[in-house]
């Protein structure tokens, strides 16, 4: 008996690009700056007033009646920090909360359900949940809100 000799031969596949790689790290400052514009006009295709931090850092250090800051990111993350006289109401639960009565909305989140015309300015993490609450609270019938970017 005559013993059999296989060869096997393997070829791993190179990756096409280096991982790790960003998209917009061969452009210019300039091709960056447009890229990060349209990009932050993409994301606020919707009207949505932005406000700066100065402008927010204001309202919560005069807070008002007719003015609502509201925290939309979940209780887990509020232990990172909060921007003092806000009120928290979660996005995850931001658009039942408007749908409730004014009565049932307190119970739930113990202050006032904001009136359709006093202004809502929505803040979180990033910017992208307060942009989204922003858009909730439109479509709910509020005409006067703003979220921190």
């Amino acid at each position: 008996m005559t013993a059999v000799q296989y060869r096997v031969s393997v070829q791993v596949a190179r990756p096409l690009a280096v991982l790790g790689t960003r998209f917009n790290s061969s452009l210019t400052l300039e091709q960056q700056n447009a890229y990060n514009k349209t990009k932050k006009d993409l994301n606020n295709d919707q009207g949505t007033p932005i406000l700066t931090y100065e402008t927010v850092k204001k309202k919560s250090q005069q807070p008002s009646e007719n003015e609502y800051l509201i925290d939309v990111r979940e209780p887990d993350e509020e232990m990172q920090g909060m921007i003092p006289s806000v009120v928290d109401l979660p996005l995850s639960s931001l658009s039942a909360a408007l749908h409730m009565d004014g009565e049932k909305f307190k119970e739930k989140t113990s202050f006032q359900k904001p009136a359709f015309d006093q202004e809502i300015v929505f803040y979180c993490r990033s910017g992208m949940r307060s942009l989204t609450a922003s858009d909730v609270a439109r479509r709910n019938g509020y005409k006067k809100y703003a979220h921190l970017h």
